[in-house]
Order: structure tokens, then sequence, then C-alpha cells
């Protein structure tokens, strides 16, 4: 069953009264995870999705603080600073969280051009939510994956533990100068949040209002899932997400074989690949220790929640 936009709008009018923050309540209100489906025969690479949600994003992005402290050992966490490239937008930095790969080639004895809209697929048991040390990295009940600027240190462990290397690091930024400058984790790490906050507000996220294509659909992930597969097997076509890394939020739908794509795209830093990706989480030995380490990344982020709260109570009595 497919959940047309107007449903959609429904929905989240009606959902618009709850709150859609992190929490047991939250996620007893939503009901279910939020996907989105993108039909990679429907995109042109305009880039209107990229410019929107700059646009919405611009209060989110880093304002950094320079000069950047030295680290010690030096060498151990290199500097990441993009603050004077923010302009990129051909590949994911802290201030690009959305970018458009195209592939050609051929298939079938055909040519082909197919765009592909990059950004965090928001996993459904996201590595970087359930490793993150101090808890700066989780999953909202809606299926948005998130990582909380306020405490999050930029060590790069969901950078690491993440099968794309999603979430990229600015140095100069974030909680870090406050506790420890020269030897905490050098910054704080960005990646695409699925506009929570016009979810929340009822507004569709800014790459899927401003896409004058449709190339995006969101919805129920059941529905999504279904919807993808009607499609596919319409166009006779493949689906990209839906089981890699145990599952994903964002289910990629193409004419084209994704290991033909993934043959035809750059890859490399900021530069995702489209490979298959296994369930990482059927190694019972990182099941277990995701287990265990969840409630101690829990006390670490109340600990470095009230630690920003004390910070932040010494600069405004100053």
């Amino acid at each position: 069953m497919g959940i047309s936009r107007r449903t959609f709008f429904q929905w989240l009018g009606a959902s618009a009264a709850l709150s859609m923050l992190p929490g047991t309540s939250e996620a007893a209100a939503a009901g279910e995870e939020l996907a989105t489906m993108l039909d990679l025969s429907r995109c042109v690479g305009c880039g209107s999705c990229v410019e929107a949600c700059r646009e919405a994003n611009q209060a989110k992005y880093p304002r950094p603080t320079q000069p950047f402290p030295k680290m010690y050992p030096q060498g151990r966490v290199q500097v990441a600073d993009w603050s004077e490239r923010r302009q990129v937008d051909d590949r994911l930095t802290p201030y690009n969280w959305l970018f458009i790969q195209t592939a050609t080639g051929t298939y079938n004895d055909q040519p082909f051009e197919i765009h592909i809209p990059r950004r965090c697929l928001h996993c459904t048991n996201p590595p970087c939510a359930n490793l993150c040390p101090w808890g700066a990295a989780f999953k909202q009940a809606n299926g948005i994956v998130r990582i909380n600027d306020q405490i999050c240190l930029g060590g790069a462990k969901c950078k690491a533990v993440c099968p794309w290397h999603i979430p990229e690091r600015q140095t100069g930024v974030g909680l870090y100068l406050d506790i420890l400058p020269a030897y905490a984790g050098n910054g704080v790490m960005y990646k695409c949040d699925r506009c929570w906050n016009r979810i929340a507000e009822g507004a569709l996220p800014a790459c899927i209002e401003a896409c004058p294509y449709d190339v995006q659909t969101i919805g129920p992930r059941q529905a999504i899932v279904e919807k993808a597969h009607q499609l596919a097997e319409s166009m006779h076509g493949f689906l990209y997400g839906e089981h890699e890394n145990g599952g994903t939020n964002t289910i990629y739908v193409s004419p084209v074989p994704f290991d033909v794509l993934n043959a035809a795209i750059a890859t490399g830093p900021g530069r995702p690949h489209l490979q298959s990706v296994p369930n990482p989480f059927h190694e019972e030995e990182r099941l277990t220790r995701a287990i265990l380490a969840a409630p101690l990344a829990g006390i670490a982020a109340g600990a470095l929640q009230i630690l920003r709260a004390t910070k932040e109570d010494s600069h405004e009595d100053k």
C-alpha cells in the first residue's frame, strides 16, 4: 500500500500536536518509523534538493573558533576545517549534508546517466548510535538518526563504524574546547538529520519539498518498502537500502543495478559507495558489545549535558 503526499500531510498534521523528540512516549505516539524512497529514474541532477538543504540547515552549521588548539600527542587527530570551503557541493562536508553523484555507462547495451542524491541513510539499527561511546549519536522514535552537537566530542567513532563513512568533522567547535581542548576528539561530527525540526513542526524535509520532479516520497517504512517494490517491479529495476546494514530508512529504486552504478561513481572521502552491506549486528560479539555499551553511553551523554549546561551558565555569569 502506497501513501500519497496528501495523506502524509494529514498524518503529519495529526502528529504535529504530539512531540516527535527522542523518548519512549514519542515512540508510542509516532508508532512507526518514517522512511524515504528515491526514484532515481526521475532525478535530473538539478541540485534543487542540495540548495534547499543548505538553506534550511544554515543555523545548524558549525561556527568554529580559531586558532585551533594544538592536539597531543600531535598527529593523533588531524584538524578538519571546512569553514573556508563552505561552498563545496560535490561531496559530504560539515556544511554540505547532501550532494548528487552521477553515474554514466552502459547497461544491457543501452547508455545510461543516473543521478543519485546522497546523504545519511538513517539505518534502522544504526551502528553510529549504538556504538558512540558518549551517547552523542542517537536514533529518534520516528527513525531519524541524529548527532547532538552540544555533547559530541568529535572522536569520529560514528564515522568509523558507518559502512558509508557519512559523518564529517569540523574542528574548533563543540564541548571539547571547554573540557579537553588538547586531548578530546578535536571537533564535532555533522551529517543529515532529515530536517527533524521541520518534521516535528508538520513540514516536509527541505530536500523533498524543493524537488521539482518528486524524486522522493516519505512515509511509514513498511508502506515505503511496499511502494519501492511496486516501483521496481514496474520498471524492472533494483532496490538499495532495504537490507543494507540490516535495513535503512532510505530506499533507492533504480533501473540500473547498483553494482553497475557503484562501479561508475567516484567514491572516497565524503563520497559514499553503493556496495552491498551486510548486517553488522549479526556478529554476536558486536551485538553484545553494543548492548553493554548502551547504558554507559547514556550515562556519559547525561554527564556531558550537565557539563555543557554548567559551562553555559558560567559564560553567562561573566
